[in-house]
This record gives structure tokens, sequence and C-alpha cells, in this order.
């Protein structure tokens, strides 16, 4: 019989990554029921305990890939669920506001259909050992997306010029990543 190795997926990073899924249902049941909690400083108090969360649950991105490379805790469980998080936070958020009247469900669709042929040709460039790493384009995208998605929450002036500007770095960052790879995709 082998011994018992270490479980090394219970790290802090693959924590914060499973603590970022979990807090989505928060976020969610804050922003649905935005209305019931009542008015502070002329916000709904779901709106502002959402935006808290969305906020929180944001921030655990950045700090589990940091934390990950400094501590050399970088786990397959952690890149397999790291980037579905992030997918998992902000399209459900959109869907909510799509839901609620607060954003137009044609961008969505077209920031959903972007992160599935990123994924698919993340996929696809694994399986042939390559490596497609976050871009710059991908990563402005997704502060864009995240800024843009607390203005609406807070329905924000110009909450809706941020969302279409993440809409077009959407576009462009896919983009980006098919001519990046096109070599992959092309055999």
């Amino acid at each position: 019989m082998k011994p018992l190795k270490k479980n090394k997926i219970w790290n802090l990073p693959n924590i914060l990554t499973l603590l970022r899924v979990f807090l989505v249902p928060i976020v969610i049941v804050f922003l649905t029921l935005r209305t019931q909690f009542g008015n502070f400083c002329g916000f709904h108090v779901g709106d502002l305990i959402a935006v808290a969360i969305f906020a929180i649950a944001s921030l655990t991105d950045a700090i589990d890939g940091y934390l990950a490379r400094k501590n050399n805790q970088i786990t397959n469980f952690g890149k397999f669920l790291d980037p579905l998080a992030d997918k998992i936070l902000v399209i459900a958020v959109l869907i909510t506001m799509v839901e609620l009247g607060l954003f137009p469900s044609i961008p969505v669709v077209i920031i959903i259909t972007r992160e599935f042929i990123v994924s698919g040709l993340r996929m696809v460039a694994a399986s042939e050992g390559v490596v497609i790493a976050a871009s710059r384009g991908g990563k402005l995208k997704t502060i864009t997306q995240l800024v843009g998605i607390i203005m609406l929450m807070l329905e924000m002036p110009f909450a809706m010029t941020v969302m279409w500007i993440s809409v077009i770095l959407t576009v462009w960052s896919g983009i980006e990543y098919l001519i990046n790879g096109l070599d992959v995709i092309s055999k």
C-alpha cells in the first residue's frame, strides 16, 4: 500500500478560488432581492451588499494567482478551477442583470460566446501541450467588465458606456486569442 500523500489541492490559493465560486449565489440573492432591504444613501441596501461581495470575490482572483505563483502552489486543480470561477462569477451576475432589466442580453451573449471560444481554444491547445496564457487584452477586458458590473449594480452614470467598452474589449481579446492560437487549431 502506498503512503498517503498530503493533498496539495487544499492550499490557500485554491481555497480562495473555491470561495469565489461559493460567493456567486450570495451575490445573486442580494442582487435579486435588492429592493427588499431598504435604502441607504440613495442606494438599495441589497445592491450595496451585492457589490461588496462581488468586489471581494473579484479580488480573490488577483490574490489567489499571486499567492499561487509566490508560494509555488500552482496545481492542476487551480489551473482548472480558477478560470471557471471567473467565468461563473461574471456570467451569473450578467445574466441576473439581464433578468432585472439592468443590462441587455445581446452583449451578454457576445461575452459568453467569447468565453466558450477561448476556453475551447485553450482545451485544444492543452491537448497539444501548448499553454495559452492570458493576454493583456484579456486582462484589460476582465478589469473593464468588473468595473462596469459594479457600476451597473449601483446604477451609476456611464455604467452602460463602460460595459459597452468591455464588450468591445471582449471581442478584441477573443480575436487576439484566435489569432495567437491559429497554429493550434489549424492542424
